[in-house]
């Protein structure tokens, strides 16, 4: 039974900084894509960040050069370092992987 579960959302102000992570259970992370999604209020959910099993990555557009989705196969863990924080980041995060989901961890930036 696959579980994952964020944390690391928190307030942060304009131009901070926070790291996401995403501890999987029952797979292991190394083995498959996974991806960190947001959503804001009264917005569709958005794909922020994907990496493949072999390790390559993509981003949208809005977060390249600031956000950074990596993985540590060892504590079987995804993480998505954010900096250069804007308000507009304001969302729910959530990872996904193998069709399960997480139950989001909130980042304010104000």
């Amino acid at each position: 039974h696959v579980q994952l579960v964020e944390s690391g959302g928190g307030s942060v102000q304009v131009g901070g900084s926070l790291r996401l992570s995403c501890a999987a259970s029952g797979a292991t992370v190394s083995s498959y894509s996974m991806a960190w999604f947001r959503q804001a209020p009264g917005k569709e959910r958005e794909r922020v960040a994907f990496i493949y099993s072999d390790g390559r990555t993509s981003y949208a557009d809005s977060v390249k050069g600031r956000f950074t989705i990596s993985r540590d196969n060892a504590e079987n863990t995804l993480y998505l370092q954010m900096n250069s924080l804007k308000p507009e980041d304001t969302a729910l995060y959530y990872c996904t992987s193998m069709g399960r989901w997480g139950q989001g961890t909130q980042v304010t930036v104000s």
